[in-house]
């Protein structure tokens, strides 16, 4: 789970309204939104670094090696990040990976909502063969 400064407000209010189903989640957070969600919540986050000191490049390596199946990413669209290129990265790893990302209370709402959160699901990776099985020329 993952908001900037302006979103984190937004996101413990969906969490909060939400402690039940997250209970039955191991939830994992950038430094700051982690700790607000550990006091919310009265449940064990995982905390990484801020997300500007790398928290999200963190989480992007734990999609990467499959330890994280859904982010939750409450993120500004109205102020600029000066680590912007790392929230594209983060973004860009849950694409690749295919898991489902929620940006804002609505789509964080459907996903939680679905049958498909309450057991288990395999998603499909898609073949990226064609890339690491390329040779560089020399």
């Amino acid at each position: 789970m993952v908001a900037h400064d302006h979103k984190k407000s937004d996101l413990l209010e969906w969490a909060i309204y939400n402690k039940t189903l997250l209970a039955k989640h191991r939830l994992y957070a950038t430094g700051t939104t982690g700790a607000l969600l550990e006091d919310a919540l009265d449940q064990s986050v995982t905390k990484y670094l801020s997300g500007p000191l790398g928290g999200d490049q963190q989480i992007g390596a734990q999609i990467a090696e499959g330890k994280i199946d859904v982010l939750i990413f409450f993120w500004d669209p109205m102020e600029a990040q000066p680590h912007d290129p790392d929230v594209k990265a983060l973004l860009r790893l849950s694409a690749t990976y295919n898991i489902p990302v929620a940006c804002n209370r609505a789509t964080a709402d459907f996903m939680f909502t679905s049958p498909l959160m309450h057991e288990d699901y395999d998603a499909l990776l898609p073949d990226y063969s064609s890339y690491t099985g390329r040779q560089l020329k020399k």
